[in-house]
């Protein structure tokens, strides 16, 4: 997880990138949420959430994608970590515990709306921080629901290890035998839309993940995740050309796996070693310095 502690705050809590290293649609439901069978992992480096006693509610903000983010946790378009907050606070509330007021600090490390649960992850973080600063204890039971009431991809982020995620993404499996690799993260800084990719993809109805047992070596797992598939990537890639672009950029870098994650825009490429891939992300960044470009590891067995 991304190290360090944020200076001035008395609790610091990561809010890793989320990887969809594979993304089934497997069907529609009939109030529109899609189905989804997804295998999801996470890199050591993200978002970070700090957090400390205040004489008042404070939220402030720093990072290079700081700007583009909302300082409120209204309805429509607001911050989800201040959505996380009071939805926490409200709950609490009906318990009859006090919290007391607090000041959180996002540094907005990741690309706004770009298919690796930035947002999710911040509010997962934020639910995590705040109990801890708050020395309360609820049941994971209670806290999936919170999470699930802020957005279908928070849940996940809650734990931070990979799984496969089934339903609207709430129903949850470990899978702690997923190794850890090297990868680069790729963002051509382009803004997709989930609702509108979900409107694109013409087919609702696809084959299942499958997840075969007892696979033990890297190459294994990689040769199983080349038989998956992202269901988001062709109508992201119809919205938004250049997602093909930094796919074919990071395959001829290399990378072992090459696909895009979640709806978009950022691809990612998996790697053999860290040094093949912080090459390979200088190579991108020196060729497209436009794009946001990433090296990192995902968390696996051993982490």
């Amino acid at each position: 997880m991304p190290e360090g502690e944020i200076a001035g705050f008395a609790l610091t809590r990561a809010a890793p990138a989320k990887i969809n290293l594979a993304l089934h649609v497997v069907g529609q439901r009939a109030d529109g949420h899609h189905l989804l069978e997804s295998l999801v992992t996470f890199a050591d480096r993200g978002d970070r959430i700090g957090l400390a006693p205040s004489s008042e509610d404070r939220f402030t903000l720093s990072g290079p994608f700081a700007a583009e983010l909302s300082v409120t946790g209204d309805d429509q378009g607001g911050n989800l970590v201040l959505k996380a907050r009071d939805l926490l606070r409200q709950t609490l509330a009906l318990e009859g515990l006090d919290t007391a007021p607090v000041h959180i600090h996002l540094e907005k490390n990741l690309p706004i709306a770009s298919g690796i649960g930035g947002g999710s992850a911040d509010a997962a973080a934020a639910l995590r921080g705040l109990l801890d600063l708050w020395n309360v204890r609820i049941g994971s039971a209670l806290l999936a629901t919170l999470a699930l009431k802020l957005g279908a991809d928070v849940p996940m982020c809650l734990d931070g290890r990979p799984l496969v995620a089934r339903g609207i993404g709430e129903e949850i499996t470990p899978a702690p035998e997923l190794p850890a690799f090297p990868i680069v993260l790729v963002n051509p800084l382009v803004a997709v839309s989930t609702p509108v990719i979900f409107r694109t993809l013409k087919k609702k109805s696809n084959p299942p993940l499958s997840l075969p047992v007892k696979l033990e070596t890297p190459a294994a797992w990689l040769a199983a995740m080349a038989t998956m598939r992202n269901d988001l990537e062709p109508p992201a890639c119809m919205l938004q050309p250049v997602i093909a672009d930094v796919s074919n950029a990071l395959a001829k870098t290399g990378a072992a796996l090459v696909r895009m994650s979640g709806s978009g825009a950022t691809c990612f490429g998996l790697f053999d070693s860290d040094e093949s891939a912080q090459h390979a992300a200088h190579t991108l960044s020196a060729a497209h310095p436009e794009w946001y470009v990433l090296a990192a590891r995902t968390v696996g067995r051993g982490n």
